[in-house]
């Protein structure tokens, strides 16, 4: 079989094509709950916190170029003229984003697993001779060759 073709039947597989439609979705998912931890549980957050915006957090580690002209607390702006930051405010927003994602994942895959019939069990083989059985065979089989 050629290269091609080999990549061929790779491609078609199930598994593999499983895998892209899941990583697909999996990348809308999580457009889905950043929505969600951005748009919805960040300003919940900060109005509970008196108006803290955590994505606005940081400290700055680097000397700020003598040529930036923008303001000392936008975060993306000093960014972007690589002054080198400590985003904390960014990293706890990307934890809460993490941990709603997987606890969505978690509640999905619950729901998902009551909902899919459970396997029948199989039937149970029939019982066999038994261990004793079995000695008394081979004896007498033992007895008949003598």
């Amino acid at each position: 079989m050629s290269l091609v073709g080999e990549f061929k039947a790779f491609i078609l597989r199930g598994n593999v094509m499983d895998l892209a439609v899941g990583v697909i979705i999996g990348a809308a998912f999580g457009k889905i709950v950043t929505s969600l931890t951005e748009d919805l549980i960040m300003p919940i957050v900060s109005l509970t916190t008196g108006g803290v915006n955590f994505s606005d957090k940081f400290v700055v580690l680097g000397t700020i170029p003598a040529t930036y002209k923008g303001s000392l607390t936008d975060y993306a702006a000093l960014k972007a003229a690589g002054v080198a930051l400590f985003g904390y405010g960014n990293f706890v927003t990307n934890v809460i984003n993490f941990v709603l994602m997987a606890f969505v994942i978690f509640i999905l895959v619950k729901l998902v697993s009551k909902a899919m019939p459970k396997p029948e069990a199989a039937p149970a083989a029939p019982a066999g001779p038994t261990q004793i059985e079995l000695l008394a065979e081979i004896r007498d089989s033992l007895r008949a060759r003598a």
